[in-house]
Parts: C-alpha cells; structure tokens; sequence
C-alpha cells in the first residue's frame, strides 16, 4: 500500500509518502509545499492544490492519512488552517485516493505508544521506524509522515475515521 500523509497548513503543508508492505514502511519521498506569506490567501490555496495535485499525480499514492486540525486560541489562524486542509482534502478526492484523518492524540499513540507524547519524542519514532539518518525538516514534513506511519499501523482496524467523499458533490 502507498500512503500520502499530509499535515495541513497554509505557509508550510508537509507530506510524505510511503509504501508499506507486511508491517515494514520504505520511503517514497517528503518534503513541504510553501507558500509565500505576501501572497493573499486564495492564491496560496491554489499553489497548495496545484503543487499536492502534482505529487499526488507523480507518485501515485492509494490513500492519504490527514491529521485532524488541533483547535488552539486563536481562531483565525484555526479557519485558514482549515481552509488548506480541505484544499489538501478535495486534491486527495480528484485523485481518487481513499482518505482517512487522525487525531494528534491518535498519531503519538500509534508511534510512541502514549497519546500525550512530545514532539522530539514523535520525531524520533518518525526516524527509527523509517531507518532515516535524521528528522526531516520542517517539523511539518516530520508531522506528515507520523500521519502516513499511523495509517499504516491503523488500516483495517477500525482506528480510523475515514471521510466519505460522494460524485458529483
């Protein structure tokens, strides 16, 4: 199976893509999609789209894992988050790929084994289970394959919330 995982944003979206077979994952690639903070929003939402759409097309991935927005203070930063992550939603549902999101609590659990776990501690897991020489960067392109790596490990268990996406909608 090849899993995209995203983590949302609308300066940085982080994703990385893996392929998992038996309960070993092997790296596809990763990276982060950036946006210009000049930019006004509709245009950065395009190059979100544009630019996930491509990867999406160049590598092929069957599903995509999309952490669940983490609701802080601050509201507007909460709805422009938003914004990118339905972007990054409708890119994954033009592509056809199956889509199911996680909580932040859900991935920690699924690669620390404790849902409040830090971030160092996620970036470590990210590392070890991908045999990689060190954490990817921007945390944002570390966050996304902790989504890919949680998918991996809940698919088929019923540890998922898996949106559904209708034709024509």
């Amino acid at each position: 199976m090849r899993i995209l995982g995203i983590d949302p944003g609308y300066a940085i979206l982080g994703y990385g893509i893996l392929d998992m077979k038996g309960n070993r994952f092997s790296v596809v690639t990763y990276g982060s999609i950036l946006t210009d903070a000049g930019m006004d929003m509709p245009s950065r939402l395009q190059v979100l789209y544009d630019r996930l759409s491509e990867i999406i097309e160049e590598y092929e991935p069957e599903e995509a894992s999309i952490e669940e927005l983490f609701f802080n203070n601050n509201a507007k930063t909460a709805i422009l988050v938003g914004e990118a992550r339905g972007v990054a939603v409708l890119a994954c549902a033009k592509k056809g790929l199956k889509i199911s999101e996680y909580t932040p609590l859900q991935i920690k659990q699924a690669l620390v084994g404790y849902g409040r776990a830090d971030k160092k501690q996620v970036q470590a897991m990210v590392k070890a289970i991908l045999n990689l020489e060190k954490v990817p960067k921007p945390d944002d392109t570390a966050d996304a394959l902790a989504a890919a790596i949680c998918h991996g490990h809940s698919a088929g268990a019923g540890g998922r919330r898996q949106l559904r996406i209708k034709e024509g909608i």
